[in-house]
Order: structure tokens, then C-alpha cells, then sequence
């Protein structure tokens, strides 16, 4: 069975919470060449933190002993002080900031270009098994909460915890009882956050997943838009956004509960704190154990405590929200391609150019598609595949390019396994040409270069000349500006059949040993599909094609006819014979 590469989704993910030591230790390896930044950023923090820890013990001594006594020279002095310390809190936040925002933006560059790099490395089977607007938003959006977290939550975090631990140490060390009574309310909120933390986790990752799917129905109905226009079935993707959009509201909703409890909770718990300390520093001064002065630089202590922790509680939700996506994001980055080149293996192929051995294969939902098949190409014949809707004609070419593996038996080419060459030997010895097209933002020159190194080098003019020489000169010309016609998108304002025309040329520039045409000619007219021949004309003789075609008049000048469906391969011999056998099947099916 081939390889299951689905992501896993918020339901099969596992809900489990974060505490604040695991989800550092996650995201840690994100900011290992960030030390430097990092560091001076702490140091930032350390003394911010000390600045406002300061502040309290300077205007309790303000009350107690310049206003008290009325010395305002003393009072002066001390509000110059505080104006200093002040400042140098502003400066240090300023610099703490400048610098995590460059924490923030070189690792949401670094992650982006992993994400990418790793999708460029993963099989086309991981691409047909999962949604392109899920890993859009992945590649967007789950690294974008990271960079808010990195940039805008870190090191608030860490100046919040450094200035609630100095605030719960002096609250301590001035008066253990009001220590003790100003820290009760946040023990019961320490228990709280534990016990819905996985909660909180398990909705933003929902929210995620449901932002992804809708990415990807938006994605897939923009890129049929014209169908759906054609059809008269604008209603259809309204409804189907409708229902989309309203998964993503519900689960954003559930998202946004979730990270909103944690403020009303951490404020309750801070004004709960304050009433205390309030009423136990009234009974303390009424015993004259406390002055007026020491009282509101508790409170202020208290302040100093409990306003970080509701600012934590914001960073919590942003911490979760970065952990989900992160989660995301690994699901991706901890995937291995199955599809690495073997160092040796036995020969095999009995002299053909290419050789299936044997070979079995079946999809993830178990389903058998190709069982006990074997069968040759020779070099510079041309082969067709016929069969049913789903019968393995497209499956068979995915196995002779090495796009999947079989999972049993064995490929050949030329003699080797075909598992023993490199990626880019492969793609040099088979071409591929699809129903559907590939292009992309460019000139035509570009897309016809696309993966051969040598052409991309040369100049227009060395260019136009090797296209003269292998007679493909006039066909460049049919484009308005030859060479130069840019390109959009992925060929917007070209017809169907210059879009083909691009793939052919640069199928037949590269001159593989085999040339694979799936369902090439299935949209476009005759006399594109003539011109597209003339094309093909121009390959080396020795070049083996294989045809996959649903029309029978696209194979008549087949050397070879083969019948692919019912997990099997058979030589179908004649046109009339391979007719037979698909009208056979439709009567059997």
C-alpha cells in the first residue's frame, strides 16, 4: 500500500495542553541562531524589571518621610530620581522591543524557507492526499502567529514572569502574612490555567484547521471559476463558501472563548489580592505594625504582580495559538519522502529500456490497483495505454517516472533499478506532459528552459538557434513576441492549446529517453492537436512515448496497444481488439 502522507487534523492531532516549560522547549529550536538578540534582550528585560520594582520602594519613601515631613527638597530629589528611573525603563523597553522584532522576522524567514524547502522535497503523493489551501496556510498564516509570538509576546512574557517574581519576592520578604494573603488568588488562577490549558490548545488548533480548509475551498472554487460561471453554479459556490465560512466562524468563536477566559479570571484574582492586602494593611496600621507609606507600596507590589499576570494571560492564548501552529508545522517538517535513491540494487530488465517486474500497487484506502504486472518498453517504439475511468493508466505512468513506488515487484530503466538514480537523472531521461499544463509567471523562454540547466544558460539568440535546428523555430513564432511573450500566473491569456504547445516544446528540448503523454491532446482541437504532433515529430528516434488516451484515434499509429484495468495489464494488439476490451469492461462494470 502506498505510503498514507494526510496530515493529521485537530481531531486526530490530540488535544494535549502545553505547560509553559513544554512549549518552550518547542519553540526553542526555532531561535537557536537568534542567541545574540536574545540575549540582549534579556538583559533589556532584567533591567526594565528592576526599574519598576524600584518604583514602589521610592514612592513609599516619598509618602513616609518627604511628605510626611514635609521636605520638599527631599521630595524633589526623589521625584528626579523616579523621572531617571523612568527613563532608563522607556530606553531598555524600546531596545527590547527593536530587538525581538528582529527576532520575530528572521524566524518567520527561516521557517518559511524550511516549510517550502521540505514541501519541494516531498512526493507527489503527499500533495494528491492533502488540500493545497491547507498548506498554503501553513506556509502563511501558522508561521505568521509564530513571528507574533517571537516578536510581540516573548519577551514580555519573560519581563512579565521576571517582574512577578521579584514583586512575589518582596511581598514575601517586607510582611510574610501580606505576602501570604496577596499571593493566595493567584495559586487558585496557577490551578485554573493548568486544568484548561489542553482546552484552550485543542480550539486554536481546530481554529486553525478550519481557516485551512477554508483556504482551500476558496483555492479550489477560484481556480474553477470559469466552470462554475459556464455551469450557471455561482449559487453553488456561494452555498459552499457559506458552509466553510461558517465552520471557521464557529470554530474562531470557540477559539476566541477559549483565549478570552483567561483575562476576566486573572483580573478577578488581582482585584481579589488587592481587597485583601487592603483590609489586612488597615488592621496591621490600626496596630501601628505598618505606615501609610508601606501600605500603597504594597499595593503597588501588588499591581506589580497581578498586572503581568493579566498581560501573561493574553501572551498564554498567543503562546497556545503559536504552539498549535507550530504542531502544524511540524506535521509537515517531521515528514520523510519514501522516495530516496538506493545506493545498489540487482539489474533486471532483460535489455529493455524500461521494464516492469512484477510490480503491485495500492493506494492508502487499501485499494488494489495494479497486481502481479509485468510488461517492456523498447527504445524508440510508441506504446498507448487504454482502459477505464480509474483503471491505473495514469497510475502506471506515475510507477515508470518514479512519482510512486510500487509496493511490490520492481521498475526498471535501461537496466537498473529505477530507484538507484537521482531525481535529476530521472527527470532528464522522462518527460512527463499532462492534461493539464504546467506554467508559471515568466516568458515563454523561461517556461521552455524549466529544469534544463544547460538551456537556461545560453543566450536568446544561442536559444533560437538550437530551436532552428531542430526544426521548432516556427512554432515559437506563433506566439506574439516569440520568446519574450510574458506569461502570467500560471498562463492567463493564452489559449489551452498554446499552453500545451509550451509543454511540448519543452518536453522535446530536453529530449528524454521516454516521453509520457497523459491525456495530452484530451481538450484541445484537431488542428492543435496536429500542430502538437509535428511537434513530437521533432524527437530523436530514439525516444520511447507512452500515450494514455481515452480517445482511440489519438493511438491509432501505436506500435503497441496495451489495456490497463481490473489490477492488470494486458496487450490489446489491434485498435479493434483494445475497443473490444473497453467495451467489454463498460458491459461487465
Amino acid at each position: 500500500m502506498m505510503r498514507d502522507y494526510a496530515l493529521k487534523s485537530a481531531d486526530t492531532a490530540g488535544g494535549k495542553g502545553e505547560t509553559l516549560l513544554a512549549a518552550g522547549r518547542a519553540l526553542a529550536p526555532l531561535l537557536t541562531d537568534q542567541k545574540k538578540n536574545i540575549a540582549v534582550a534579556i538583559a533589556c528585560v532584567t533591567v526594565t524589571t528592576g526599574a519598576n520594582l524600584l518604583t514602589p520602594v521610592l514612592i513609599a519613601h516619598i509618602i513616609d518621610k518627604a511628605m510626611a515631613h514635609a521636605d520638599y527638597s527631599l521630595l524633589l530629589r526623589y521625584a528626579g530620581l523616579l523621572a531617571l528611573v523612568y527613563l532608563v525603563a522607556l530606553r531598555t523597553s524600546y531596545l527590547q522591543t527593536l530587538r525581538m522584532g528582529m527576532v520575530g522576522r528572521d524566524t518567520l524567514f527561516g521557517l518559511r524557507n524550511r516549510l517550502f524547502t521540505q514541501l519541494s522535497r516531498l512526493p507527489v503523493a503527499f500533495f494528491s492526499q492533502n488540500c493545497a489551501g491547507d498548506l498554503i496556510s501553513r506556509v502563511n498564516s501558522d508561521t505568521d502567529k509564530i513571528n507574533q509570538f517571537f516578536s510581540q509576546g516573548l519577551m514580555q512574557m519573560f519581563g512579565n514572569v521576571f517582574l512577578m517574581l521579584g514583586a512575589g519576592i518582596l511581598l514575601l520578604s517586607l510582611n510574610w502574612r501580606l505576602g501570604t494573603i496577596a499571593l493566595v488568588p493567584a495559586l487558585a488562577i496557577l490551578l485554573v490555567t493548568r486544568a484548561i490549558s489542553p482546552w484552550v490548545k485543542r480550539a486554536n488548533r481546530e481554529g486553525l484547521e478550519s481557516l485551512g480548509a477554508l483556504s482551500g475551498d476558496i483555492s479550489e472554487s477560484l481556480a474553477n471559476f470559469e466552470v462554475i460561471v459556464a455551469f450557471n453554479r455561482v449559487d453553488y459556490f456561494r452555498e459552499k463558501f457559506a458552509r466553510a465560512n461558517d465552520r471557521n466562524y464557529r470554530a474562531a468563536v470557540k477559539a476566541g472563548i477559549s483565549s478570552g477566559v483567561f483575562m476576566p479570571l486573572y483580573t478577578l484574582a488581582g482585584s481579589a489580592a488587592s481587597i485583601l492586602v487592603l483590609a489586612m494593611g488597615i488592621w496591621l496600621i490600626d496596630r501601628g505594625q505598618l505606615s501609610i507609606g508601606l501600605l500603597i507600596g504594597y499595593l503597588l507590589y501588588v499591581t506589580s504582580f497581578y498586572n503581568p499576570l493579566r498581560q501573561l494571560a493574553t501572551i498564554w492564548s498567543t503562546l497556545q495559538l503559536a504552539t498549535a501552529a507550530l504542531d502544524r508545522i511540524s506535521d509537515v517538517l517531521d515528514l520523510e519522502t519514501d522516495l530516496v535513491p538506493v545506493p545498489e540494487a540487482p539489474r533486471g530488465g532483460a535489455g529493455a529500456l524500461l521494464a516492469f517486474d512484477h510490480v503491485g500497487f495500492a493506494y492508502p484506502n487499501g485499494k488494489a490497483v495494479l497486481n502481479d504486472v509485468s510488461f517492456t518498453l523498447e527504445r524508440g517504439r510508441t506504446y498507448a495505454l487504454v482502459g477505464p475511468t480509474g483503471g491505473g493508466k495514469t497510475t502506471t505512468a506515475m510507477l515508470m517516472a518514479r512519482l510512486y513506488d510500487p509496493v511490490e515487484g520492481q521498475v526498471y530503466l535501461d537496466g537498473r533499478d529505477i530507484r538507484t538514480f537521482s531525481a535529476s537523472e530521472r527527470a532528464q531521461r522522462i518527460g512527463f506532459i499532462l492534461q493539464e499544463p504546467f506554467l508559471f509567471s515568466g516568458t515563454v523562454r523561461d517556461n521552455i528552459v524549466y529544469g534544463h540547466d544547460e538551456l537556461a544558460m545560453v543566450s536568446d539568440e544561442a536559444l533560437a538557434e538550437r530551436l532552428t535546428a531542430r526544426g521548432l523555430a516556427g512554432f515559437v513564432a506563433r506566439f506574439n513576441e516569440g520568446l519574450a511573450t510574458p506569461i502570467k500566473g500560471s498562463g492567463d491569456g493564452l489559449s489551452l492549446g498554446q499552453k500545451q504547445l509550451v509543454a511540448f516544446l519543452r518536453a522535446v528540448l530536453r529530449a528524454p529517453d521516454i516521453l509520457i503523454l497523459d491525456e495530452a491532446t484530451a481538450n484541445i482541437d484537431t488542428v492543435t492537436e496536429i500542430l502538437l504532433e509535428e511537434v513530437l515529430a521533432n524527437l530523436p528516434a530514439a525516444t520511447t512515448k507512452v500515450i494514455i488516451a481515452h480517445r482511440l484515434n489519438t493511438i491509432q499509429n501505436a506500435d503497441e496497444i496495451f489495456f490497463v484495468g481490473g489490477g492488470g495489464l494486458t496487450e490489446a494488439g489491434s485498435m479493434e481488439h483494445a475497443m473490444d476490451m473497453l467495451l467489454h469492461n463498460e458491459r461487465t462494470s
